[in-house]
């Protein structure tokens, strides 16, 4: 009799568990440029916050460092090999049309599922206010706010004239309020959601487009960074000369877009300005999600579609480079009864893993065929053996300087990143993070010894499995 009673007490304390709700927060061109990643000049208090309540990978990488294949990717589980998303134009389901995304999957368990603002692609700033490049099967709802940011758009200033906004050093101290922004407006639309469904199991996914160029936020946070305190990142002499042509993006192959040096310091204050006002939104959720009483119930999920090039290696700015500044990307999670909250993490995890680990964390299965696996066990335990390798790529465009595309492709180790592009015939690299974590020493220029040795394996290892349908679990950094 006590038996049948503990078992049916079992049984209904299961039953009347509420599923754990997720909020997927996305920021668009995110550096690790916070202060919880030890950046000692951006101020970022709020996301700072959650990664003190939640676990910080250290070494998180994305899988492409473009928005369209990086998101795609992310959503789908899957590498861009196996969605064929190389750039901005192709789709996800152009190729794979039954795919299941990420938040379809808790469509299917039940939960509201919403978007506010970008999670699939957007033409930044011109597509703002539309649905963009969007994926209608994952969401029930989808609101996209169109704010001041868009109105002003005539008062950016542009470093480059002859070029848009968009893929520009371009920016814009702005009058008025946070809430006027498009992203104080994405923050409100969760908000509001959020209180909608408050009693009810939510998947609610809020995309800010911020820091994208044109880096535009209200004056208040370009005054947190005086201009006379802003310094452009060290770059040895010579650091270029060993570099293979294709490491350069095709719309940076100059230093600096060879602009002046002034206008460079304005365009980093800008983008600090803009992460501050980023993490201000992000304190305003998770400031709500406290208030509800929500926090212990839900997975707090932090991302950016990649890294960002703030001027290294001698001028590189934004996206498109197999370095660890693009493919490097920050990534939190927060998640109730996880004992690694309040830790971080130094192992190497990729984007393709983010799928099957809110799976996990949300009790939901996980299915068979995911690039990934999921980082529930690093997340209870950050120090936790693991056996990982992250695999980046890149597609270089032909042009003035190439005369074919070419394709780059970077495994990233616990210490070693070694890169190819077009399976070497264009360019080697070779970095060794223990002594040269900024790569400014390519150890693939004329290698003899223990370096060529290394090479060989990693490119034995590397060809065989980094290219067509990349196996989950793709290194065996013994090996390595």
């Amino acid at each position: 009799m006590r038996l049948r009673f503990v078992a049916l007490l079992f049984l209904f304390s299961s039953l009347s568990a509420k599923p754990t709700n997720v909020l997927f927060i996305a920021v668009d061109d995110l550096a690790t440029s916070l202060g919880c990643y030890g950046n000692l000049v951006v101020q970022t208090p709020n996301i700072d916050r959650l990664a003190a309540r939640g676990v910080r990978f250290d070494r998180a990488y994305n899988q492409l460092p473009l928005c369209n294949p990086s998101r795609a990717s992310i959503m789908t589980g899957l590498r861009p090999d196996q969605i064929k998303v190389y750039d901005l134009d192709a789709h996800f389901r152009d190729t794979l049309p039954e795919v299941i995304t990420l938040p379809q999957r808790f469509i299917n368990k039940g939960y509201f599922v919403a978007r506010t603002g970008k999670i699939y692609h957007y033409n930044v700033p011109a597509s703002i206010g539309t649905d963009g490049f969007d994926d209608p099967p994952s969401w029930q709802r989808t609101v996209n706010p169109r704010g001041r940011d868009k109105i002003d758009e005539h008062l950016v200033f542009n470093a480059e004239p002859a070029r848009k906004i968009s893929g520009t050093l371009s920016w814009l101290a702005a009058d008025g309020a946070d809430e006027e922004q498009t992203d104080g407006m994405v923050a409100t639309e969760a908000i509001k959601m959020i209180n909608e469904k408050k009693e009810h199991p939510f998947f609610i996914a809020a995309g800010f487009f911020r820091p994208h160029s044109p880096f535009i936020a209200p004056k208040k946070y370009f005054e947190m960074y005086p201009l006379e305190s802003i310094q452009l990142p060290y770059t040895p002499k010579g650091d270029r000369d060993d570099l293979p042509t294709a490491a350069f993006a095709h719309n940076n192959p100059i230093p600096h877009y060879g602009i002046s040096e002034l206008n460079c310091r304005r365009a980093l204050q800008a983008y600090y300005a803009c992460v501050s006002f980023i993490d201000a939104q992000v304190g305003r959720l998770l400031d709500e999600l406290d208030r509800l009483e929500l926090s212990e119930k839900t997975i707090v999920v932090f991302w950016s579609d990649h890294g960002y090039h703030l001027g290294e290696h001698g001028g590189i700015w934004q996206k498109r480079t197999m370095f660890e500044q693009g493919t490097r990307t920050p990534l939190i999670i927060s998640a109730p009864g996880i004992e690694g909250n309040g830790q971080s993490c130094s192992r190497i995890v990729e984007f393709v893993d983010i799928y099957p680990t809110i799976l996990e964390l949300a009790g939901l299965p996980v299915p068979n065929g995911l690039a990934g696996k999921s980082l529930k066990p690093l997340l209870n335990n950050p120090l936790l053996q693991w056996d990982g390798a992250a695999i980046s790529q890149i597609l270089r465009p032909a042009d003035s300087r190439l005369k074919a595309p070419v394709m780059g492709r970077s495994v990233r180790t616990h210490r070693w990143r070694y890169t190819e592009w077009a399976e070497g015939e264009q360019g080697v690299e070779l970095y060794d993070h223990s002594t040269d974590p900024l790569e400014f020493s390519n150890l693939a220029i004329n290698p003899t010894g223990e370096i060529k040795e290394r090479i060989n394996k990693l490119k034995l290892e590397f060809r065989g499995k980094a290219s067509g349908q990349v196996p989950s679990s793709p290194f065996n950094p013994s090996r390595l």
